[in-house]
């Protein structure tokens, strides 16, 4: 399959709106699309990035290309992951592993000859999913855009393991399990099946060189593209589907957009969508979530709940640990259980009943608004609006409570042994220097970055005698499950 035919079985309706990123505000971007989960293309905010300088190399046509040989000789990563795009295995592409050397070896043999077909699947390996920024930290290749920064999953995984359960997370690589943040490298032709992001997560997208072909559709059509059974989704939009396998595949109504270099695609969560590289491309690539898509990330993980349950419920009555089988096998197929997901929204919690709780403390009547206070309030509801789905959950029965993990039992209910745990400072820093930095600008975020050199961790506290965490475990000291944590919200917001 090659890029040139992308997208021409379907019925496209629309084009992706395009906004000069430099004069979009963030509330804007909030109020036009990541609230209303809606796509975007955003010009103009990768200039100064110095992967679009290093990683590419000026065509005769003034087009960017990609600079193979400053990978092979300044990132000799070891085995990574490689797709074949010419090779289905399941719902992705096949995989391999590879070293960098080999993979670029196959590319400049391929450009040489001008292969499209041949030995190795050579025209058609995509490089995919590498864990970029972990693997170089020290190489500052991009500047995540302000309109992204407010990222709760990779806030968390900086500093804390998603998988609590040591049956699950003994047998995740942990690379893998590291963070969302990705660097997708392909020739023309390369592809990437229809699906939607992972945990229903947004995304972001940017083209360090070469052109995309996106295909989306929006979320109240999903359900055109499964099966019958509501099991199976088509892989390939451009294959002849079947129509009696997928009897409203015909009906889908698609939105179009060509990315060029330069250009960041927002992928808001559960739209499904096929991309093509219609040249050879270098992207950068995050998944992310935060209040404004936490429901869609819980509906995922009870929907996939619910099928991991029904495929074992014949054997409930012979199982010591029914509940807890069914978490062990959520976590392995979508990434996280409701173990997981509980105290990863425990720990947003915390970190901005904090960050409300010292703009009230604020002198200044203008940083102790309304206004300021407002981005932690609505982080707070949304949680309490998930957490309150989740009390009558099976897994939080205080039978099932009392027979979790260590792990996870320890991870979830001492309020102050959280609070002082250097993995929750950190991704408590993390939280208040990105609302400081989409509030104020770099200019003041950094100011106040370097007034702010005491115990607390707040961008928004100037205190040297700050007390917070005995505010806070003053409110509540346990938390044993959602309940708890629904009071705690309460009581923050009626303090």
């Amino acid at each position: 399959m090659d890029g040139g035919g992308a997208g021409s079985r379907v019925k496209v309706v629309g084009q992706v709106e395009r906004v000069d990123g430099w004069s979009l505000t963030y509330p804007e971007f909030v109020d036009r699309f990541m609230k209303p989960n809606l796509p975007v293309v955003l010009t103009g905010l990768t200039s100064s990035w110095r992967s679009c300088e290093d990683w590419t190399l000026a065509g005769t046509d003034g087009r960017r290309r990609p600079n193979l040989d400053f990978f092979a000789q300044n990132f000799p990563s070891p085995l990574f992951q490689v797709a074949d795009c010419s090779s289905r295995e399941f719902t992705d592409h096949k995989r391999l592993e590879m070293s960098m050397k080999e993979f670029i070896d196959i590319s400049v043999r391929n450009s040489s000859t001008g292969s499209s077909n041949g030995d190795c699947e050579a025209s058609l390996l995509y490089l995919k999913d590498w864990h970029f920024v972990k693997e170089y930290p020290d190489y500052v290749a991009y500047t995540t855009p302000t309109f992204f920064v407010d990222d709760w999953l990779n806030m968390y995984l900086d500093s804390h393991p998603m998988l609590r359960d040591p049956d699950i997370a003994n047998h995740k690589n942990e690379i893998n399990c590291a963070d969302y943040r990705f660097v997708y490298m392909g020739a023309k032709g390369t592809w990437i099946p229809l699906h939607a992001d992972v945990f229903r997560s947004y995304s972001w997208s940017a083209n360090v060189c070469g052109r995309k072909l996106w295909l989306f559709l929006e979320p109240s059509q999903s359900h055109l593209i499964f099966d019958r059974n509501l099991r199976s989704s088509v892989y390939d939009i451009n294959d002849d589907v079947s129509e009696k396998q997928f009897p409203d595949f015909n009906k889908a109504k698609w939105i179009e957009c060509i990315q060029e270099q330069n250009e960041i695609i927002f992928v808001p969560s559960g739209w499904y969508h096929q991309v093509h590289n219609l040249e050879d491309t270098i992207s950068i690539n995050h998944n992310w979530f935060n209040a404004y898509n936490l429901h869609w990330v819980w509906n995922l993980l009870h929907e996939d709940y619910t099928v991991a349950k029904e495929y074992i419920e014949d054997i409930r009555d012979i199982c010591d640990d029914f509940e807890g089988l069914c978490q062990r096998n959520l976590a392995a197929n979508t990434g996280m259980n409701f173990y997981d997901f509980f105290i990863f929204i425990t720990r947003f919690v915390l970190a901005n009943v904090i960050e409300l709780y010292h703009i009230r403390e604020l002198e200044d009547a203008k940083l102790n608004s309304t206004e300021t206070a407002h981005p932690f309030v609505y982080n707070l509801m949304q949680i309490r609006d998930v957490a309150s789905k989740m009390i009558s959950k099976e897994a939080f029965s205080t039978k099932n409570l009392c027979i979790i993990s260590e792990e996870n039992r320890s991870a979830m209910s001492d309020v102050t042994k959280i609070l002082k745990d250097d993995s929750f400072r950190r991704l408590w820093m993390s939280l208040s220097e990105a609302y400081a930095y989409i509030g104020r600008g770099q200019r003041s975020f950094d100011q106040m970055r370097y007034l702010n050199q005491k115990g607390c961790l707040s961008v928004a506290c100037l205190k040297s005698d700050c007390n917070v965490v005995d505010d806070i475990t003053f409110l509540m000291r346990e938390i044993h499950g959602p309940e708890d944590l629904v009071r705690l919200i309460d009581a923050a917001l009626d303090e």
